[in-house]
């Protein structure tokens, strides 16, 4: 009877896809900002090539608009389109105090990235697993009183070009995954980004920054090799956004604000402008209709609306943040304001179909197929991806994990489904245990029963059995 019990346990484990002696799978999200999609066609990259064979690619993937950099890489955390998610620009602001504060010091104003929205550090550690985050945009916050249990962020005025740093930082993170057992990582490097806006993503210094990440690729997957953690650790690698060279030195009709007929700063409570080819306007009481229409069609390449005007397809308006009035140029040209105070070669924050703003995206690992290139996706479905990895139930998100599911091996993506739906299975598993060993006693019972009423009947001692024995022997 043991050995029948056994082989139930395992056949209805088996049925139900438990994990059964499997490594839980872990996942290391790395962005390298303003790694355009198209960036390794004039540079040899040998190690993105090797990642794109031993596991997947996609052409680009299109983040979400605003293309700046906290907001994309919080809707990466998050799955969360920017609107939802809240964290709508680099720098907090209040338009009552016109108090504005730039990229690094926003990272630690606590209430600008926690205002109910939870990145996957939080999901996952609610849900027993540990996280951490190295520089990733938004690391410095804490979310709902709690932070990702290991973190570091950058210093002020940080090296972002520093290879040596890059290898240092690599070895560190792949520390926590072997020595703290962490399931989650997310790692952020500020290239080529910096290069790309100061010399343009055309320059033979881009190219350079290029080759570098292609090096530091390559680093990542040794260490991770080194640190013995390549059969369990899955590793995502992308970027936020994508760079766009700008149109000057009169080559073009600039868009300056203050030079445009009709418009005055006087008619505005609040503006954020100079801070690439987007911007956003308060107008003051009762001067809304009169700003907007001064700059609806003053220029050809600046594209004015009201919020709750702009395409659905931008899902940058259902947010109090989100000022009355939305501007955006086309690629090349970016929003001055009084006068041109703007001089970088490269920029982003345009439309987000525009091609120049895509990414790029590699993923290798167990849970992945190899030498696999998929369809473009948006990177709101990075976020469910990961989770289902993890084996984690994800909170309320815009992501869908049909958009990449073809990536992931079957077989994997039943071992790592743990979490929850690990719980769910195993009662269900063990619902059906119960019943086999309750149908096998009520069938041995009974033929025990039949053996020996035959037994009796020839016997001719049947009759002297008492009836309420007997009725409790047919009872079963």
């Amino acid at each position: 009877m043991l050995w029948t019990a056994s082989l139930c346990v395992l056949w209805a484990l088996s049925v139900q896809g438990a994990p059964m002696n499997k490594e839980k799978q872990k996942v290391l999200l790395i962005s390298f900002d303003g790694f355009r999609w198209d960036y390794d066609r004039d540079v040899d990259t040998p190690n993105l090539d090797k990642m794109a064979k031993d596991g997947v690619k996609a052409p680009y993937v299109t983040p979400p608009y605003l293309t700046i950099t906290s907001p994309t890489h919080f809707t990466l955390l998050t799955g969360r389109y920017i609107e939802n998610h809240g964290v709508i620009h680099n720098m907090w602001f209040n338009t009552t105090t016109h108090e504005k504060k730039p990229y690094y010091q926003t990272q630690f104003v606590n209430e600008w990235w926690d205002n109910g929205t939870l990145p996957i550090w939080i999901t996952a550690q609610r849900q027993g697993l540990k996280a951490g985050s190295l520089h990733f945009p938004g690391t410095a916050s804490s979310y709902q009183g709690q932070v990702a249990m290991v973190r570091e962020v950058e210093p002020l005025l940080y090296n972002y070009k520093n290879e040596t740093a890059w290898q240092e930082n690599t070895d560190k993170v792949m520390g926590w995954f072997r020595d703290q057992d962490l399931d989650f990582v997310s790692m952020y490097f500020g290239e080529p980004d910096g290069t790309g806006h100061k010399y343009g993503p055309d320059s033979p210094q881009r190219r350079d920054m290029v080759k570098q990440v292609d090096r530091t690729v390559g680093y990542i997957r040794d260490s991770a090799e080194r640190h013995r953690l390549t059969d369990r650790l899955n590793i995502i690698i992308t970027a936020d956004h994508g760079m766009t060279t700008v149109y000057r030195n009169g080559l073009v009709e600039e868009i300056t604000l203050s030079k445009i007929p009709g418009f005055s700063f006087s008619d505005l409570s609040f503006h954020l402008v100079d801070f690439g080819p987007s911007g956003m306007l308060l107008p003051k009481p009762g001067k809304l209709e009169k700003v907007y229409n001064a700059l609806k069609g003053a220029h050809p390449n600046l594209h004015v609306y009201r919020k709750e005007e702009l395409p659905e397809r931008f899902h940058f308006t259902k947010n109090d943040r989100i000022l009355p009035i939305v501007l955006f140029a086309d690629p090349g040209y970016v929003i001055n304001g009084y006068f041109p105070v703007q001089f970088n070669k490269g920029e982003h924050g345009f439309d987000n179909q525009e091609m120049d703003m895509k990414p790029f995206f590699r993923a290798v690992g167990p849970a992945f197929h190899k030498n696999l290139q998929v369809e473009p996706f948006e990177t709101v479905n990075i976020y469910p991806l990961m989770c289902h990895i993890l084996g984690i139930q994800p909170e309320v998100n815009d992501g869908h994990l049909s958009a990449t599911k073809d990536m992931l091996v079957t077989s994997v993506r039943t071992k790592v489904s743990g979490g929850a739906d690990y719980i769910k299975r195993a009662f269900t598993g063990l619902a059906a245990v119960a019943g086999f060993l309750t149908i096998v006693y009520v069938a041995t019972m009974t033929h025990k029963l039949l053996k020996n009423k035959r037994k009796h009947k020839r016997s001719g001692s049947v009759k002297s059995l008492p009836v309420q024995e007997e009725t409790k022997q047919t009872s079963f």
